[in-house]
This record gives C-alpha cells, structure tokens and sequence, in this order.
C-alpha cells in the first residue's frame, strides 16, 4: 500500500481552514481537487481557482462556507449541475458533490448521481487532475493519489485514469484538453492515449464550437503553440476544426520548380510571432496569415509557383472562419483580417523603401502598424543565416522609415485636412459625386507627397481640382 503524503502547504490560505470546519460541522468529507492542486505540485504558483468536492451537497457546503467568510459574498447556483461558485477579490471556489457519471453516444452531457471520492476521481479526465487534497480534521493535507498522477507529473505524462477510448468518445472534449494540457506543460501524451484521440477524432463534432474555440486560445496562448497544432494535426482533429490549415499541407513539383511547405511554414511563423508578443489575436493572425495560398496555388511556366490575391481572399476567409467557430465577429476579427490582408506589404516594399509606400502603409495599417511589422518578421523562416540577417535588416529599415515619415506627415489615423462640407461650401455644392472626387485627389497627393499634410496646401489643392471640374469658388 502507498505511503500517505501529506501537501499541508498547499492548504495554507485560510479559506481552507474554514471549509474544513465547515464540513466537519456537517459530517461531510471534503477534498481540493483538480488544477489547484497538480499545479501546486509542479510549482506553477498558486492558481487563483479552487475545485472543491464534498460528499454530500456542494451547494449546501458554499452555503455554509459563504455564511463565515467576511461580507459573506454571493453564492452562485447552478442547479442542473450541482454546483455553487463564491468569488473573493483573491479567488474563486467552485464546490461540487462528488459523483459518477454515465454518457450517451450522441452527447457530451452525462447523467449523474451521487457518488463518492473514489467514482468522483474515476470521472475525471487526467490522472494529474485526480489528485486531490483532504480537508478532513484527522487527515488535513493528505493527497489522495489512486492513479498515480504524481509519477505522470513527474515523468511529465498526461494519461487517462479509466481506458482512454471511453474518456475521449464519452466527453471528446477532453481530447482537446490533453493536446493542450500537452502544449502548457510540456508533457507528453500517453502512446496509447494518443492512439485513442487518433481513433475517436471525428467526435469532436458534437461539442460545441464555443468550447473548441477556448481550448484552441489556450493553445495559441501557449510558449510554443507548434507543438499542440502538430498534435491536432497527427490526430486529425485538426483537419476537422481548421481544415485551411491542413489544406495548405503539402510540397509540389513541377517542371524542377518547388514550393515551401506553407502548413509547417505557418507553425513556425506562429512560434516565432509567440517569441515576442502574448497578443492572442496578433497569434491568430500569425496562423491564418497564408490561409488563402491553398485556393490561389497555381503554376506558371514562366514565373514558377504564384498565389496571387492570397492576402486578400485569406482576410475574406477570416469572416467565415470565425463565424464557423463562433470568434467574436468585432473589432478582433477586423484586426485579424487586417494583418491578413497587409501581411506582404512591408515585405514588399523592404527592397525599396520609398516615402510614398511606407505612407500608403501607415495609412492602411493605422494604429496597427507595429503588430503588422511584428507579424512580417515572425514570417522569416528561411534556414540561411545570411539571408534571415538581410531581411531583418531591410524590416529594421522599414521600421525606422515608419518613424520618420510618420513624425514629418502625420498619416497614421489620417483625418482629411480639408472636409466634405468645406468643399461643399466653398463651391456652393449639395451633396454629389465631385466632393467624393476632390477628397481622393487630396488624399492621394497627400499619400504622394504632392502636397504636404496640413490646411494650407490641401485647400489650394482643392480650388486647383475644382477649377479642373469646372467648379467656381463662391
């Protein structure tokens, strides 16, 4: 039989202490479980969510917990699931009873009954998430250890506690949970779990997409989010909820001429964008930047390998991508579609960094100009050392171009210096067509440098088109 091991320092924060009065008053076994207790293990710092399961009622163990702590704070219920949520400004308790559980087929949501500690930890998804601490009196800090998930933690394994073909088709959600699991810990996953996620892939389908979409953030949010997308893809899960990735896998060859590999191209740009930005949407805009080479692909005999337009019908994908998935449909996607859309245009114009490029540029990318210069250098993937040295020059010159035109013009968030309804006046116009045309006119000169950004060059430019358009000043 196994040593008892005792973590009595996890449990040093008084609210413990309290829940363990609490459920002694009760005659209810009590127990911290899950992610509080595997990442006090690995030394990750203490987590500010705590998974409390108590044999008996977890509602009416917050209940009671609630009426002790000062200002006695709201009890959240949720009732079809038999929990109750207390958030303190340092943390947030989560109480279950403990149960089993039995699945259908065609649904992640289980039926439930009550159970014990021992069905409680048979339910859940990995054996490092099993790990539980007791809060009884006689036994306070004892872990509780019946798969042993302390070994998997330090032989850094995420393995299931029951046969991993029953955990995956009974919730495939938790397939996703063990690539990222995977990929924030640096653990691998169990061979034969692995095996299973492989077999069972095509039932993600029945969880939601809201569910999918926060398991893929976590990913992304990762240090190196490559290695839980090449876990998607092995597993075919990938090819299921982001199959425009898995469509631009793939070299081809024709007549001796040959195109990168734009799926492990992609990894490795998001790896090198997670180096030196957390944005999550920058990091989304890393992995759908090239999503539109694989409809563009096409070979010409004379230029080789071309994917024309790819930026701009990769930001049209992005809009049905995110609705798919249900991504938020605001101002987020519009950023992502605009990295999308731009993501060539500093490479394009590193060669020769004209004043006029880098202020069309400024006035595209608007306030997001450095993510969109971040993003272009992550996109540098090429081995060559000397090649990789040239680029990120020819960017850092790019970079300091945007500087300096910026400060001397003044594009970036470009607000016309002469409006709509000066031009109107001026000309004694209703609202028509020529007021449309002198506006471009100045903006254009402006991003030319025809005329410099200010009152006075812009409105003398303004009478010269109107005069062009047979218009007379008032």
């Amino acid at each position: 039989m196994q040593e008892a091991q005792f973590c009595t320092k996890a449990l040093e924060h008084p609210i413990f202490k309290t829940i363990s009065e609490v459920s002694n008053n009760l005659g209810m076994d009590s127990y911290v479980i899950g992610g509080y207790v595997r990442d006090h293990l690995l030394n990750r710092g203490e987590s500010k969510d705590i998974d409390i399961v108590t044999v008996g009622s977890g509602i009416q163990l917050a209940k009671e917990v609630a009426n002790r702590l000062p200002g006695q704070p709201k009890v959240s219920i949720f009732k079809n699931y038999g929990t109750a949520m207390i958030s303190t400004d340092s943390i947030e308790l989560e109480f279950v009873g403990a149960r089993k559980e039995s699945y259908r087929m065609e649904s992640r949501n289980p039926a439930v009954e009550n159970g014990t500690l021992e069905d409680d930890q048979n339910r859940r998804d990995f054996t490092i998430n099993a790990l539980a601490l007791s809060l009884q009196k006689e036994s306070y800090g004892a872990l509780l250890d019946p798969f042993k998930g302390l070994d998997d933690l330090k032989n850094k394994i995420i393995r299931t506690p029951m046969e991993p073909d029953l955990t995956y088709s009974d919730d495939p959600l938790r397939m996703l949970r063990a690539i990222r699991f995977s990929t924030q810990l640096n653990f691998k996953i169990e061979s034969d779990s692995l095996d299973a996620i492989t077999r069972n892939a095509d039932r993600i389908k029945i969880i939601s997409k809201e569910r999918i979409s926060d398991e893929l953030h976590k990913i992304l949010a990762a240090n190196k989010p490559s290695s839980g997308l090449t876990l998607l893809e092995k597993t075919n899960l990938l090819e299921i909820i982001l199959p425009e990735l898995t469509s631009l896998k793939g070299v081809e060859d024709i007549e001796g001429q040959r195109h990168k590999d734009n799926f492990w191209h992609t990894l490795e740009v998001v790896d090198n964008i997670s180096k030196t930005t957390d944005d999550l949407w920058l990091r989304w805009a890393a992995l759908l930047h090239d999503i539109g080479k694989a409809p563009t692909k096409k070979f010409d005999t004379n230029q080789g390998w071309t994917f024309h337009g790819h930026e701009f019908l990769g930001s049209k994908m992005v809009y049905r991508l995110f609705k798919r998935l249900k991504l938020p449909l605001n101002d987020r996607m519009k950023f992502v579609q605009k990295m999308v859309l731009l993501s060539s245009r500093p490479i394009v114009i590193a060669t020769e960094v004209t004043d006029s490029a880098v202020r069309r540029l400024i006035f595209d990318a608007g306030d997001h100009i450095d993510e969109l210069m971040t993003l272009c250098e992550a996109d540098i993937t090429t081995k060559n050392p000397n090649k990789q040295k040239k680029y990120l020059e020819n960017f850092k010159i790019v970079r300091e171009k945007i500087i300096e035109v910026e400060e001397r013009d003044h594009i970036r968030n470009f607000q016309p210096p002469v409006t709509g309804e000066m031009i109107m006046e001026t000309f004694g116009l209703k609202p028509s067509r020529e007021i449309g045309v002198i506006k471009d006119a100045i903006k254009e000169a402006i991003l030319e440098g025809t005329i410099k950004n200010d009152f006075k060059e812009a409105y003398q430019f303004m009478l010269q088109q109107g005069e062009q358009l047979g218009l007379k000043k008032k």
